[in-house]
C-alpha cells in the first residue's frame, strides 16, 4: 500500500495556524477596517495573480464569464465579511469575536434547507441549539463582562452570516478554479472597499508608521496570500472531514494567543460558552456513522 504524503496535511495545519493569528495583528493596527480590507485584498490579489497567470488555465476567461454574477456577489460579500470581522476585533476581545465568527457553520446549517433544499436532521438541530446556547453564555448576560461589547458581538455574528453567504454563493459557481475564483473575489473586494474607505473613513499619515507597515504587509502577504495558497493546495489531497476537523486549529489558536499576547481572560460562563459554540459548530460539520442494522 502506498503511503500518503503528510505534506498536504502540514499545509492545511499551517494555513489554519496563520488564519488563527490574524486577530492579534489586526488588534495592533489603527487603520480603519474598510481601508485595511482594501489593503489586504490588494496585496492578496497581487500575491495570487502570478499563480493564476503561471498556471495558464485556458478555461479561465470563459468560466469567469459564465459565473460572472455569483463571482461579483461573492467578492462583495467577502469584502464586507472582512470589514465586519475587523470591526468585531476592534469593539470586543479577539477571543469573543472569533467565537462569534465561528457561528458560520451554524448559519450554513440553518439556511441550507432554504438555500440548498437540504433536510434539517436531528443532529443539525442539536448542533444549532448547542452553539446558540453557547452564544448566550458568551454575550455576558450571566457575568456582565465589559469585553463582551454588544456591538462587537453583533459585528462578529454579522461577519459569520456573510461568510455563510459566501459559502452559499460559491456553491453556485461551477467550473472555476479555486485560485481563479479567489483572485477574482479579492479583486472585487478591493474595488468595493476603496470608495467605501475613502468616503466614510478618516486616514492620517501617523497611521502608517514602520510598525503599521510591517503589520499590513504581514496581514496581506502571510495571512492572505500565503495562507490561501497553502489552504487551496492542500484541499485536493485532504479528505473533507479531515479538513473540517483541522479547521478548528484556527479558533483554538486564536483563543490561546488572545490569552497569552493580549492578556484577554474569560470568566467561567464565557469559557462554557466557548466550548459550546465550538462543539456545536464541530457537530454541524461532521457526519456521525449510523449503527449497522442487524437481522
Amino acid at each position: 500500500m502506498e503511503r500518503k504524503s503528510p505534506i498536504p496535511t502540514i499545509k492545511l495545519c499551517l494555513s489554519m495556524t496563520i488564519f488563527g493569528s490574524i486577530g492579534i495583528f489586526v488588534k495592533y493596527l489603527t487603520l480603519p477596517s474598510g481601508f485595511l480590507v482594501f489593503l489586504r485584498a490588494s496585496i492578496g490579489f497581487l500575491f495570487l495573480l502570478p499563480f493564476v497567470l503561471f498556471r495558464k488555465n485556458k478555461n479561465t476567461v470563459a468560466s469567469i464569464k459564465a459565473n460572472l454574477l455569483p463571482l461579483i456577489l461573492s467578492g462583495i460579500a467577502l469584502g464586507a465579511n472582512w470589514v465586519l470581522l475587523f470591526e468585531a476585533y476592534r469593539y470586543t476581545d479577539v477571543s469573543i469575536a472569533t467565537l462569534c465568527y465561528y457561528l458560520a457553520p451554524v448559519f450554513i446549517v440553518l439556511f441550507s434547507p432554504i438555500v440548498l433544499k437540504e433536510s434539517l436532521t436531528a443532529q443539525k438541530i442539536v448542533s444549532v441549539g448547542i452553539a446558540l446556547l453557547g452564544m448566550v453564555f458568551i454575550s455576558g448576560i450571566f457575568s456582565g463582562v465589559d469585553s463582551a461589547n454588544p456591538l462587537g458581538i453583533l459585528f462578529g455574528v454579522m461577519a459569520a452570516v456573510l461568510y455563510a453567504t459566501v459559502v452559499f454563493i460559491n456553491k453556485r459557481i461551477k467550473n472555476v478554479d479555486a485560485y481563479d475564483k479567489t483572485a477574482f473575489q479579492f479583486g472585487i473586494s478591493l474595488i468595493i472597499t476603496l470608495p467605501y474607505s475613502l468616503f466614510t473613513e478618516k486616514l492620517s499619515s501617523d497611521m502608517f508608521d514602520l510598525r503599521s507597515i510591517i503589520l499590513i504587509l504581514t496581514v496581506g502577504v502571510i495571512h492572505t496570500g500565503v495562507a490561501y495558497i497553502l489552504y487551496f493546495s492542500s484541499l485536493k489531497d485532504v479528505k473533507a472531514h479531515t479538513a473540517a476537523i483541522f479547521s478548528y486549529i484556527d479558533p483554538i489558536l486564536a483563543l490561546i494567543l488572545s490569552f497569552l499576547i493580549l492578556k484577554e481572560t474569560m470568566g467561567v460562563f464565557e469559557a462554557i460558552g466557548a466550548v459550546l459554540v465550538l462543539s456545536g459548530a464541530f457537530l454541524s460539520e461532521i457526519k456521525l456513522k449510523r449503527p449497522k442494522e442487524t437481522n
